[in-house]
């Protein structure tokens, strides 16, 4: 049994900005509250291909496990590890960002995929974001109604955070308002490469 969800956010800022914001909001000590379920967060390596005309960027994150109190009780950890796969073409500017567990996969599978590109309307100053995320419990799999029920839970906590991680965005986003929008004719992958040497 699996739970798939989509969602879709329009942020009311340009590609670049929107995109810089998404490498900072871990690093920003502001929202250690508000991304209380993030509790660390390794760049473990970035590389720019310049035939590709890419940037490659893979993050280890440590979060609070998935899930209702009682599956943290089953399996006896409160934490779950993670990797982020990342990839930013600032020529066609698109930046899709893809996750997954990599520890507890013997009871839980996750996988979130977060795309921004700039919006169809209004490209040079809109953003949209869409992410999907897919939940599969896989112990409880013979007790299906259980299982989907646990799905649920762990999707209702999954967009809840995703709820504080857009208003993160949108925060940062308007922190980065004028530089950004005072420094545009600089190099896009410069940038993105200054922002992953701060984090």
């Amino acid at each position: 049994m699996v739970k798939a969800y989509t969602q879709e956010h329009i942020y009311k800022h340009p590609w670049e900005r929107v995109t810089s914001a998404s490498w900072r909001k871990f690093a920003d000590p502001e929202n250690k509250r508000t991304l209380s379920h993030i509790l660390e967060v390794d760049t473990l390596n970035h590389k720019f291909d310049p035939l590709s005309g890419k940037l490659y960027t893979t993050r280890a994150l440590t979060v609070h496990a998935p899930g209702p109190w009682f599956v943290r009780k089953i399996i006896g950890q409160d934490i779950c590890h993670c990797v982020e796969s990342t990839v930013v073409d600032a020529w066609s500017k698109s930046m899709q960002l893809t996750t997954r567990n990599v520890s507890l996969k013997k009871y839980i599978e996750v996988e979130e995929k977060i795309r921004y590109e700039p919006h169809p309307d209004n490209p040079t100053v809109w953003t949209v974001c869409r992410q999907e995320t897919s939940i599969r419990i896989k112990p409880l799999s013979a007790l299906a109604s259980m299982a989907e029920k646990v799905e649920l839970r762990c999707a209702e906590k999954f967009m809840q955070n995703s709820v504080k991680g857009r208003e993160v965005m949108e925060r940062i986003s308007l922190l980065l308002k004028t530089p950004l929008s005072t420094d545009c004719n600089e190099n896009h992958f410069e940038v993105y490469l200054k922002v992953i040497a701060v984090c």
